[in-house]
């Protein structure tokens, strides 16, 4: 099954997680399977130190894989290695309707900007191709640029209506993936 894939970014505190978090919940809530791939400048800490799957990654550990009735993780240390590729973490994620990508404003695929001019930063659309949209809490500016489409940030039900068509139409499948 051809993935869908849509970035979402934005300035730290824009509210790129909580309109994630909506999201989510709704196309969860009408039968959609929604994968999400976070990128952090941090490090992560699974498990405290003194653990033992923490402890095993200490030891030399490539990967370990923590498992629970609940859920698992795989936790792969670096350790030398460069950060991976987008792509490289796409193709470790099990088959869903939408992966959604939020950070990776540098890759080439189809995003989603979360813009509130009151933080004091400038928009990324103005010079990335690849935003098809913005949600923002201020009207559209008069030069917007052809195509792109802008959403009331304040109205997440509006952003998922386009979300939900936008996928419908297979928007954000990936260019080199057969529709």
């Amino acid at each position: 099954m051809a993935q869908q894939i849509l970035g979402v970014v934005g300035w730290s505190g824009s509210g790129k997680t909580t309109l994630l978090e909506y999201l989510v919940g709704r196309l969860a809530a009408a039968g959609k399977t929604v994968n999400v791939v976070k990128h952090s400048h941090h490090d992560i800490i699974i498990e405290p130190p003194h653990k033992d799957s923490a402890r095993l990654r200490q030891a030399g550990a490539a990967e370990v894989l923590l498992a629970s009735p609940y859920r698992y993780v795989i936790t792969r240390e670096l350790r030398q290695q460069a950060e991976p590729a987008l792509a490289d973490l796409l193709a470790r994620l099990s088959a869903a309707d939408l992966t959604l990508v939020e950070g990776y404003k540098w890759e080439a695929i189809a995003k989603l900007e979360v813009h509130r001019p009151a933080l004091g930063k400038a928009a990324i659309y103005p010079d990335d191709a690849h935003i098809v949209a913005v949600a923002s809490d201020v009207p559209a500016p008069a030069d917007l640029r052809a195509g792109l489409v802008w959403l009331d940030l304040n109205q997440p039900a509006l952003v998922l209506a386009w979300l939900l068509a936008a996928m419908q139409s297979k928007l954000f499948l990936k260019k080199s993936e057969p529709a």
